[in-house]
């Protein structure tokens, strides 16, 4: 019997496939005021993404950073203290080690230049090796870290969702921690909803700012409240310390007893005061620009030999100051401790 071959053609049409970007993954417009500056962030070298921002969330807060495991960035940096630390004078680190400087405040790190009182540092995307490898802060080398990110049940898959990739990488790593502080976006306190028209400024808080943009605005210029330069602001040399600021990384003689100009914002919430936390309240911190000037070749020439201020002065620019306060941005749930 002969056999009938069958041929089946099987027609197969081209079907066109779009794969759909999960939504993590998206690139994030990086919103901010539309009078504010324009930022110096290098945002196409590294896209904004919820993955990345959730994943730096997680690094920030995560003591597994340090040699021992116990020392975090939010160690040192507390979300509702402006994202630095209040309750002593110079940072804490690994074995109850002690820092040589304050810890300066986290805000608007998009507009930033360069980074830590020093200027150590050009490049937010590698900031966190710092204090990662610095013996008195996390005390950790940056080898050991990826390491120990690597051999945790959930950092490979949540690298892997961030960037693609489960071996994590160092620059991955530093990334990721700059993604989310970029989120730290400080934009809406009584300051600003006075500048957008929404509020107004009380009598005396109006002088304070009156007096503010005469006196204090060259070095901390609005919006962001600071010129992001350094300036030796007079303050005499601690004899312990000796730190002598900018001169340690330029070791230019112009550069002696010169600290990075600190953001103004949400200054209530971020004393003691000065790269050495010596100073515990504003009226302390009036004081010295008023009668505490330690003159030298160096001090900034805004402030010359002091700024004349009398009580009402003093008591005025504090109450300004007080308007930088932003409790949205202070108590902002997205910013503080992940609780997944």
């Amino acid at each position: 019997m002969n056999k009938r071959a069958v041929v089946i053609l099987f027609i197969v049409g081209l079907v066109s496939v779009s794969f759909l970007v999960p939504e993590e993954n998206k690139v994030l417009k990086f919103n901010y005021p539309e009078s504010w500056p324009k930022p110096v962030y290098d945002f196409e070298s590294n896209p904004l993404t919820q993955a990345k921002i959730d994943l730096g969330r997680k690094l920030f807060y995560d003591p597994i950073l340090s040699k021992d495991n116990m020392i975090s960035c939010a160690s040192c940096h507390l979300s509702y203290t402006a994202f630095t630390h209040v309750d002593h004078a110079l940072s804490h680190g690994v074995g109850d080690s002690i820092g040589v400087r304050n810890s300066m405040s986290l805000v608007n790190m998009a507009w930033s230049k360069h980074f830590m009182w020093d200027g150590a540092v050009n490049n937010l995307d590698v900031q966190a090796l710092a204090p990662i490898s610095n013996e008195d802060e996390m005390g950790e080398n940056i080898v050991s870290v990826i390491q120990k990110l690597q051999d945790n049940n959930e950092y490979p898959a949540l690298f892997s969702k961030a960037f693609g990739d489960t071996v994590i990488s160092s620059q991955n790593l530093l990334r990721a921690i700059a993604q989310f502080e970029l989120t730290f976006i400080s934009a809406n306190s009584k300051y600003d909803k006075v500048m957008r028209g929404e509020d107004q400024f009380t009598e005396q808080e109006a002088r304070g700012y009156a007096f503010f943009k005469d006196k204090c605005a060259s070095c901390h210029k609005e919006p962001l409240f600071t010129n992001g330069e350094f300036e030796n602001n007079g303050l005499e040399i601690d004899p312990s310390l000796y730190d002598l600021g900018r001169f340690g990384i330029t070791h230019r003689s112009l550069d002696s007893l010169k600290f990075k100009t600190p953001s103004l914002r949400n200054v209530e919430f971020s004393q003691p005061y000065m790269h050495d936390g010596r100073f515990t309240s504003l009226h302390e911190v009036m004081n010295h620009y008023s009668e505490g000037i330690h003159y030298s070749k160096t001090v900034s020439k805004h402030i010359g030999r002091g700024i004349a201020l009398t009580e009402d002065n003093r008591v005025d620019v504090v109450a300004f100051m007080l308007t930088l306060t932003d409790k949205d941005f202070l108590f902002n749930q997205d910013l503080s401790f992940p609780r997944k």
